[in-house]
């Protein structure tokens, strides 16, 4: 059985291209709720479907890595025979050829490096994961921009650092989306892939997980997709994912919904809006997330609590139920305040809501708790000696403080800072050696002579 890669040492069958982790990060960027067919295969390893193909993506600080699967089920062609190369598994490997099972080896160990492009086939996958997520936009200058124009962005930021808006396909954007009517992200994703594993082309099977590409639009446009889908418990979406594909196939192209990328968003929001199914958040979603148009911000109560809890904007207020008119101001003041490309911060403070991530904003919490200490006094010998050898974890950071023999240190500084915990205010408040004043704050500690 093919199972789900994983990047190990000696994986040559893995490619990679440079990208900092603040223009990309895949934990955030993949599990908010722009996509709902990646999955967490492995600690920092996910795995999806991408321009018909099964992908794993994982990433270093500096290098986005990636590994496809052809459709025979993860075999890569190498010296013109195929095997599985560079692939760590949680068992042993072994393939079925005839009556012989044959266990497949992992490659011998060496220096994990990028692999440079050698071939037009690489060339292709990297473009094609270069427009998806739209690495072309440095995503640092707009956080610079959104930080400078909005305080409340800038604190949200320093947490979230690399949620970057996908470019998806269209089809796929507009159905998956249709879908998300009254629903929340977990229970979309699994109808999203009945969806696909229904009526979509089988590509593999890795651990025994099935990968199914998305279906085309002559599948959702069948007279017998309605029942099928409510059978699946899509219930009314159902209608609107038949008829929705239906009215495309008949009223327009099979490549009608490619051809708005290049239509004005206005007109694009109102061309969606005819379809069954489709409102102006769905629409601004497609227009967003698949079709180029960056300014779309789309509003749903959720964002409408942030725009009212931590903008002050009262666009709306004293309302139950968010009218058309309402919910166009409220992206005109989010378009306003943060440019053209607004869509891409609204997701920013979307992800930073969502219950999943909030692990990540108490581990912030905890990180400001960690106060600077400063020793201005140069006779804060003992004191400084102390420290070091009391907490070596707390002051490894501060290149000044290495070694327990601080005096030869602190007599050629003016300044030097460590860091201190809460963890040892037991012993900093001991004697009258030192004094802390807000371990929460900015402490000083000043020392004195013994």
């Amino acid at each position: 059985m093919s199972q789900h890669a994983v990047l190990s040492v000696g994986a040559k069958s893995w490619r990679s291209l440079p990208c900092l982790r603040t223009e990309l990060r895949l934990d955030l960027t993949l599990d908010c709720g722009q996509t709902f067919r990646w999955r967490e295969t492995d600690k920092g390893h996910w795995t999806g479907v991408m321009g018909g193909r099964v992908w794993t993506l994982t990433q270093t600080e500096d290098t986005l890595w990636y590994y496809t699967y052809s459709k025979q089920g993860g075999e890569e062609e190498v010296n013109g025979r195929k095997r599985r190369v560079g692939v760590k598994s949680h068992g042993p490997v072994k393939r079925t050829k005839g009556m012989v099972t044959v266990k497949e080896e992992e490659e011998p160990t060496e220096v994990l490096e990028p692999k440079v492009m050698t071939t037009e086939h690489d060339h292709k996958e990297e473009e094609v994961l270069k427009d998806y997520f739209q690495l072309n936009v440095n995503l640092a200058d707009l956080y610079s921009q959104w930080g400078t124009a909005d305080s409340h962005f800038k604190s949200i930021a320093k947490t979230f650092t690399g949620v970057r808006l996908l470019r998806q396909d269209p089809t796929e954007c507009l159905f998956s989306f249709i879908c998300t009517s009254n629903n929340h992200i977990s229970r979309i994703q699994g109808m999203v892939e009945r969806l696909c594993s229904t009526l979509g082309a089988p590509l593999c099977q890795l651990d025994g997980t099935p990968y199914h590409d998305f279906p085309a639009l002559q599948a959702l446009a069948d007279s017998s997709v309605e029942s099928c889908l409510r059978n699946l418990g899509f219930g009314y979406r159902a209608r609107f994912l038949q008829q929705s594909a239906r009215q495309i196939m008949d009223t327009h192209s099979l490549d009608w919904l490619n051809s708005l990328r290049s239509v004005p968003y206005l007109q694009v929001q109102d061309a969606l809006r005819s379809l069954p199914g489709v409102g102006l958040k769905v629409a601004d979603c497609v227009c967003l997330m698949s079709l180029d148009k960056a300014q779309a911000v789309p509003v749903d109560t959720h964002v409408w609590q942030i725009a009212q809890r931590d903008y002050r904007c009262t666009v709306g207020k004293g309302r139950k139920s968010l009218t058309d008119k309402v919910y166009r101001d409220i992206g005109d003041f989010f378009r306003q305040l943060w440019g053209p490309y607004a869509g891409w911060a609204q997701s920013v403070l979307f992800c930073s809501d969502l219950k999943k991530f909030q692990g990540l904003k108490e581990m912030a919490v905890k990180k400001e708790e960690v106060s600077e200490v400063k020793i201005t006094n140069r006779k804060t010998d003992w004191s400084l000696t102390r420290l070091t050898k009391a907490f070596p974890t707390s002051v490894g950071e501060a290149a000044c403080v290495t070694t327990a023999d601080s005096g030869s240190l602190a007599k050629d500084l003016d300044s030097t800072y460590i860091c201190v915990t809460e963890a040892a205010s037991p012993c900093l408040s001991t004697r009258n050696d030192t004094e802390i004043k807000d371990l929460r704050r900015m402490v000083e500690l000043k020392g004195e002579e013994r």
